[in-house]
């Protein structure tokens, strides 16, 4: 196993990696929707917030070579599932290739930093 940290990313809240790197697949820890710049959360809405995500996501991975071409399951967490029309535009405007990962969107009463959405996924090297 071999921990990844990019600081292109934000740094872990908590007692937990970016990533973990093991047997060619890439873990990636939930991410949240902060500007890892400023370390403060993105202002907007679901569409923003979640675009951010995404972006987080892709910094980890690159970090790595590898992209979201390469992801193979994703987990999304929303606080609010009317949500879901939105974070779904935004989610495929970044996962526009075949095959998409498989997913999974679970509606949870809270998230970290009072955001409106988490992120986590695993991706292939």
């Amino acid at each position: 196993m071999k921990e990844i940290i990019t600081n292109k990313a934000p740094k872990a809240i908590g007692p937990y990696s970016q990533a973990i790197m093991s047997k060619g697949h890439i873990y990636c820890s939930g991410q949240i929707p902060i500007d890892p710049m400023t370390g403060e959360v993105v202002a907007g809405g679901i569409s923003e917030q979640t675009a951010q995500v995404i972006k987080n996501l892709i910094a980890v991975l690159e970090d790595q070579g590898s992209s979201l071409e390469k992801v193979v399951k994703v987990t999304a967490y929303l606080v609010d599932m009317s949500e879901f029309p939105k974070f779904n535009e935004v989610y495929g405007q970044y996962f526009k290739f075949d095959p998409k990962p498989a997913r999974a969107t679970v509606g949870v009463m809270a998230l970290p930093k009072n955001v409106r959405v988490e992120i986590d996924l695993i991706a292939e090297e």
